[in-house]
């Protein structure tokens, strides 16, 4: 195996146990690869506030959030894409679907025309019917509530060019910028830390994990991953139960 410069890996279900916990085991095996000179990035669809906890654990040497859509390099904001003139979208959409559950992350903070704690127990957010707080800002994503790839489609008509819609968990739609992905920020990574993509793993578990999988230099899927998501990858190692990301970079990079 080529040298592995840097090592991105999504969060739940790929990191973190069911519990949202991070082993002890786990933590040892990052400690040393960074000991060792190795790069380790978080790539997540979770907002920059609900990964604090792990960044303390295990300090990233930069984080991915909200799908790529900002992007932080030892704690600072360094790029990322977001949605602009989210308020305008987000009244589309409840115009033509007013039954809609929407919910946007702007500015690291939450807003939602639904009680969010039914989808993400313990967050907080700003409960919001008209979103009127979003005038002439720009959203790091923009949510809808959903229960399939068929219930999704509706909403992609009101997109303009520049926004895609991806499912994330089988329960939400995530709106963004269609600059704003996982890989999309891995290039731009790359470019800071002057690494190439080939000596780059990618470690995860569902949809938007599918492409950075495909595309870095060795792309390994959880064995709890979407049989979809093991289709991608060039590897497929132990759950996330089983400390399968730990336990692939102790064998193949520790040993």
């Amino acid at each position: 195996m080529k040298k592995v410069r840097m090592i991105v890996t999504d969060l739940d279900g790929t990191l973190l146990k069911d519990d949202k916990t991070i082993s002890s085991f786990t933590i040892d095996v990052i400690k040393k690869y960074k000991i060792n000179g190795g790069i380790f990035v978080a790539a997540t669809a979770r907002p920059v506030r609900a990964v604090k906890e792990y960044d303390k654990i295990l300090n990233f040497d930069a984080g991915i959030y909200h799908n790529g859509a900002v992007i932080q390099v030892d704690g600072e904001k360094t790029g990322g894409y977001g949605v602009k003139n989210a308020g305008k979208l987000v009244l589309t959409i409840l115009n033509r679907h007013p039954s809609s559950n929407v919910a946007v992350e702007s500015e690291d903070v939450l807003y939602a025309n639904f009680d969010a704690d039914r989808l993400w127990p313990g967050a907080e957010y700003i409960f919001s019917e008209s979103f009127a707080q979003l005038s002439g800002k720009t959203a790091d994503k923009i949510i809808v509530e959903v229960t399939s790839l068929d219930e999704m489609e509706k909403y992609k008509e009101l997109l303009p060019n520049e926004l895609y819609i991806q499912l994330s968990e089988n329960k939400i739609g995530m709106i963004m910028n269609k600059s704003a992905s996982k890989y999309k920020a891995i290039e731009f990574l790359a470019e800071q830390y002057h690494v190439d993509i080939e000596d780059i793993v990618a470690f995860g578990d569902d949809y938007n994990d599918m492409e950075m999988i495909e595309r870095c230099g060795n792309g390994i899927a959880v064995g709890n991953a979407l049989e979809i998501v093991k289709g991608v990858a060039d590897q497929v190692c132990e759950s996330n139960q089983n400390d399968g990301v730990a336990r692939w970079i102790e064998r193949n990079l520790l040993l």
